[in-house]
């Protein structure tokens, strides 16, 4: 595992569950984070938003068990999608923490892994975090997934991790091949469909 930035202080968890912003378009501008909104949601005397960050990322470090490890990063995934918190998730090393959950047995975590990856990489500089350290493979083995959330959130993923520089890695003809199978998966799953076509649509089109 990677070195993450935490302290031993107990927080609580707010859900299980991840919210994605999945689709690769506009998203209203009230949805996120700024500093005036952070201060008047958690008053004067309220956790800052890194501080509680790394309280996660330490409970995370000194979990026992595979559930509360789930949870947390859960909760780190819900966070991953608002742009006040880029920095901060770049400081954690949270990024890393994502992609060394894809790497695990447990298929939850993988599940949480792969959507903290998917919302935060919209951001170019958390992109190139996830692709220096070697997330693009990782990534790329979550389209074989069993679990149709991790599927989902690796097809949003690679829609924004791929550019110039990883083309040659990421449009690989087996990978173009498994996305153009997804784009023709309406019938089965209109989520995969539309998100591979999302995904042929900028970045292979352009190649034919």
């Amino acid at each position: 595992m990677r070195s993450f930035v935490g302290n031993s202080t107990s927080v609580k968890f707010c859900c299980s569950e991840i919210i994605i912003a999945l689709y690769p378009f506009p998203i209203a501008a009230n949805m996120f984070t700024n500093e005036r909104r952070q201060e008047e949601r958690t008053g004067k005397y309220g956790t800052p938003r890194m501080q509680y960050l790394q309280e996660l990322v330490s409970q995370f470090q000194n979990a026992s068990n595979e559930e509360s490890k789930e949870k947390i990063v859960a909760n780190l995934a819900n966070f991953a999608y608002d742009p006040f918190n880029y920095t901060f998730l770049r400081q954690l090393n949270v990024l890393e923490l994502f992609l060394d959950c894809i790497t695990e047995p447990n298929e939850r975590l993988v599940e949480f892994g792969i959507g903290g990856i998917c919302n935060s990489c919209a951001d170019p500089a958390n992109a190139a975090v996830v692709t220096q350290c070697g997330g693009i493979p990782l990534v790329i083995q979550c389209l074989s997934s069993p679990v149709r959330n991790t599927v989902n959130y690796a097809l949003g993923a690679l829609y924004y991790l791929c550019n110039e520089l990883n083309k040659e890695e990421t449009l690989k003809p087996e990978v173009v091949d498994v996305i153009k199978r997804y784009a023709a998966s309406g019938a089965i799953s209109a989520s995969f469909s539309n998100l591979a076509h999302a995904f042929l649509d900028k970045h292979v089109s352009e190649l034919d």
